[in-house]
């Protein structure tokens, strides 16, 4: 078979021949079991049986099966045939040179308007021209009104219900003549050329990709600028549970269908969102809605481009996963951590500019980035022993965490590169270092570190890692086992530029010790089978003319003095019993590109009621979190990526795993902490204490966990609520009505905005020393749990 472009309005639509490799069979799978492909009658076939039927297609003389394209983003699938022998021999009045056609489009929670004319123009083009038809039959389900509407448009005409084995089919047909003068053909004015799209490492920068990638993220920037009450969009009509909204900001108007849930979390149908410039109908673009809304987002000019630029990367990320990390939900309920690392594609829930990674380059992101395919190789220095410092967990020394992490063979090689220099290995401990960081940064800015050898560039490392959703943090795939390592990285994200502080380093294994003991003392953590992963070794450098000027006052600490710092964490794999899988929590709200709940698909393939198996999460994961507050006034940062959760072989969560404790943990009431663990003391009234679990937890993982949920119809928000505290009211028991646990059950609390943070200084988003005081409020949210 021939690979088929055509040239549409829409974009480059491909039609090649349909592979049956594992990835592709498993997206056929996910279409074909899609409650929208219903009419083709397998959505009871699991994966092996669709694999077989198409292979059965493929291999039969009379059909052509193809993988359909646009702009080189599979969209969905077309099978042509000859009717008279196959589908419809013998049915009908066949007439020579008759092709028979099947269209299946891709479901999607991002739908383009034109996609479903682009493709059948495209086709219709391949018939007519290529393959050679005189006409074109088709016979869909006699119920398949949307089908018969899309036919309608390019020119087919309906002769009537027609009896066929396995339903009634409303027979029609279409000439190339009347093809050419129907809607569709007017509009497509395609030209048929041979080949495929060209390739490289720019390919996710096209047009449909793009516009889904800006559609999308139209729709979060809507939905979460209005729970923050940056805008007010105003309803115009009540259409039951979803009415119809407006936002209008100077020559633009943006309406869409939308529910508001419990926390004012506003669920936003993709598919209605539609914008108006003067009137006329406009593509929506992220980057015109934002500047629309500046007025309202309080977007300083001095930050203003600096924020379109994290949109735009934002948007590039976006598109490079549409097009390369499709993996169906169904397959990831059965994936391992680093699979499912690789496969999520939102960026954090709330943040709208979430996953810019300003300072990588477009090669950067095919081999540095999770959902690029490669592993990655980290970069070996040594760091001469009088300008760093090592420090780790209580009975872990030097030379034992050395030996763990490198590797006898590893070190012996190190050492000889230093002897080889005329150096002593015993004047130099050895750093890992971010590739990037590196090339970037560390050769060029501190060039003369490196020439007196107070730095010494070692090579690559010999294990291959992958890095994870945070970016600087990586997993060592070659031996799982071994700890986590977080870089220094400086490129911008979220508000920050991601380095490692060294002064933050030498407390930090003593930080993560102290936390580690707290909650292996507490018995009530330990029946919640809480536990922590610990930080067991962190390393800075300090050697550089940077830190020399801010030790004297010429400079303040800046970013070039958290450029060069590591930590170690330990993995969760050594811990994993043979029937338990880990996942991060993030992984609970990603939805698949073609909008099925990776949650939903755990949930559903536990078999257990909606409400039984949130409470069993809510017990791992809140209980824990609202614990530590209350007994010991201990407060995380439990977003989803810093807890990783472990399910077991039934998927019902088991226990959770908190990570990144070291920059993340506080003391938030007055209590006896050793000396050298003063800077996590960070004393709040109670009530800003509770937002601890109402910001971070509730309307930071929670409110979005509702809304998926609520949305697949699994359960819905008010029972989730109900849930939610159910299990803090169980877990306080006879306290429940005690001062210490009031502030949690509060009538409301302080809203607390993460994106009126980024827009307020999209540069430094968070005084580290004071996050407390940094905080941006709108008002108060109705508490969801309140009793």
């Amino acid at each position: 078979m021939t690979t088929h472009t055509v040239h549409t309005s829409a974009g480059l639509v491909t039609l090649e021949p349909m592979p049956l490799d594992r990835a592709t069979v498993g997206s056929l799978h996910a279409w074909l079991t899609h409650p929208g492909a219903g009419y083709w009658g397998m959505r009871h076939l699991d994966r092996d049986e669709v694999g077989e039927v198409f292979a059965n297609w493929n291999a039969c003389p009379h059909r052509r099966v193809h993988l359909v394209r646009i702009d080189g983003m599979r969209v969905g699938l077309a099978v042509t045939y000859d009717p008279a022998e196959v589908e419809l021999a013998g049915r009908y009045p066949h007439e020579p040179d008759d092709h028979g056609m099947h269209l299946l489009l891709a479901p999607t929670r991002t739908p383009v308007p034109g996609t479903s004319a682009a493709v059948m123009g495209a086709i219709c083009e391949t018939a007519f021209g290529a393959l050679g038809a005189r006409r074109l039959v088709v016979e869909p389900d006699l119920d398949n009104t949307a089908v018969h509407r899309l036919n309608a448009r390019a020119g087919f005409v309906a002769h009537g219900p027609l009896a066929l084995p396995d339903k009634t089919a409303l027979f029609s047909s279409c000439t190339a003549e009347a093809y050419r003068v129907s809607e569709i053909g007017r509009r497509t004015h395609a030209l048929p050329v041979r080949g495929a799209p060209e390739d490289g490492a720019h390919r996710h920068l096209t047009g449909h990709a793009m516009r889904r990638a800006h559609r999308h993220l139209c729709v979060k920037a809507l939905a979460e600028f209005a729970h923050e009450r940056l805008i007010t969009p105003k309803a115009l009509c009540d259409a039951g549970d979803s009415p119809t909204y407006a936002v209008r900001a100077g020559r633009e108007t943006w309406t869409f269908r939308a529910r508001r849930l419990p926390l004012d979390h506003w669920v936003v149908d993709e598919s209605s969102l539609r914008r108006e410039v003067d009137g006329a109908p406009a593509e929506p673009d992220a980057q015109a809605l934002v500047t629309a809304l500046s007025p309202h987002l309080g977007i300083t000019p001095g930050t203003a481009e600096i924020y379109l630029e994290e949109i735009a990367a934002t948007l590039f990320s976006a598109a490079f996963c549409l097009h390369h990390r499709d993996r169906p939900a169904q397959d990831l309920a059965a994936a391992g951590l680093q699979e499912v690392e690789a496969a999520m594609t939102e960026g954090h829930p709330g943040f709208v500019a979430n996953n810019a990674r300003i300072g990588l380059g477009l090669t950067d992101r095919h081999r540095l980035t999770p959902e690029a395919p490669a592993t990655v190789r980290l970069v070996w220095l040594a760091a001469r022993r009088d300008l760093c410092h090592l420090a780790t967990v209580p009975g872990l020394d030097e030379d034992a965490h050395y030996e763990a992490e490198f590797g006898r063979d590893g070190l012996d090689r190190c050492h000889a590169t230093l002897r080889a220099l005329g150096l002593d290995p015993a004047d130099y401990r050895l750093l890992p270092v971010h590739p990037w960081q590196w090339e970037h940064q560390i050769a060029v800015a501190f060039a003369p570190d490196l020439a007196h050898r107070h730095l010494v560039y070692l090579g690559e490392s010999s294990s291959e890692y992958r890095p994870q959703q945070s970016l600087r943090t990586f997993f060592d795939v070659s031996r799982p086992g071994r700890a986590y390592v977080k870089t220094a990285l400086a490129v911008r994200n979220m508000g920050f530029t991601r380095g490692l502080s060294p002064k933050y380093m030498r407390d930090t294994p003593a930080v993560n010790a102290w936390v580690a003991d707290l909650v292996a003392a507490d018995t009530v953590l330990a029946r919640l089978r809480f536990g922590v992963l610990r930080e067991v070794a962190a390393i800075g450098y300090t050697g550089d003319a940077y830190h020399r000027a801010a030790d004297s006052g010429t400079a303040e600490e800046g970013p070039h003095t958290r450029m060069i710092a590591a930590l170690w964490r330990e993995s969760p794999v050594p811990g994993l019993a043979a029937d338990e899988r880990a996942v991060t929590l993030a992984a609970m709200l990603h939805v698949d590109p073609h909008g099925r709940p990776l949650v939903v698909e755990h949930l559903e393939r536990s078999g257990l009621a909606a409400r039984t198996w949130l409470r069993t999460l809510l017990d791992v994961y809140l209980a824990p979190i609202a614990r530590c507050l209350v007994a010991h006034g201990v407060v995380f940062m439990p977003h989803g990526e810093n807890v990783i959760l472990v399910l077991d072989e039934a998927h019902v969560p088991r226990r959770v795993l908190l990570k990144d404790i070291g920059e993340e943990v506080a003391v938030v009431r007055d209590r006896d902490l050793p000396a050298d663990l003063a800077r996590i003391r960070h004393v709040v009234d109670p009530e800003t204490a509770a937002l601890a679990v109402h910001t971070d937890v509730m309307d930071g993982v929670l409110r979005h966990l509702s809304g998926i949920l609520d949305t697949a119809g699994a359960l819905s928000a008010s029972a989730f609520w109900d849930v939610a505290r159910e299990c803090l009211e169980d877990l306080a028991g006879d306290e429940v009505d005690s001062p210490a646990w009031a502030p949690l059950f509060a009538p409301e609390f302080r809203h607390s905005c993460l994106n009126r943070l980024q827009l307020r200084d999209a540069r430094h988003m968070v005084d580290l020393t004071d996050q407390a005081g940094s905080l941006q409020f709108a008002g108060t949210l109705p508490n969801p749990v309140a009793r």
